[in-house]
């Protein structure tokens, strides 16, 4: 009896978990807005990485040379430049797709 008491509790559950996996939106927002902050991520990814660069040039220049901080100034503000060219080229790719999409939308409606 026990056992019929059970089957009968996990059937009902069963139920309720397929109602309500029915009733669930179906779009997965989520994923959109990963998406997102996986291209946020990317950019701030390539500015750094454009920083980083520069300094390390700069500061073995300096270091090689002799000289004071002034290679490592410059070539920070040349990697600085170098990301954000890399981050405008990323961010023009991100809206060319976005077009895409939404023209592809729009042209089936």
């Amino acid at each position: 009896m026990t056992n019929q008491t059970e089957q009968d509790r996990l059937r009902s559950l069963e139920e309720r978990i397929n109602k309500a996996k029915a009733e669930a939106p179906t779009e997965n927002h989520m994923k959109k807005d990963y998406s997102q902050a996986q291209h946020a991520w990317r950019m701030v990814t390539e500015l750094v990485a454009g920083l980083l660069i520069g300094f390390v040039i700069g500061f073995g220049l300096d270091y090689a040379l002799g000289t004071s901080p002034i290679f490592l100034v410059i070539f920070i503000f040349f990697g600085f430049a170098a990301g954000m060219k890399t981050v405008i080229g990323s961010a023009k790719e991100l809206q060319m797709k976005m077009l895409d999409q939404q023209s592809g939308k729009n042209g089936e409606k």
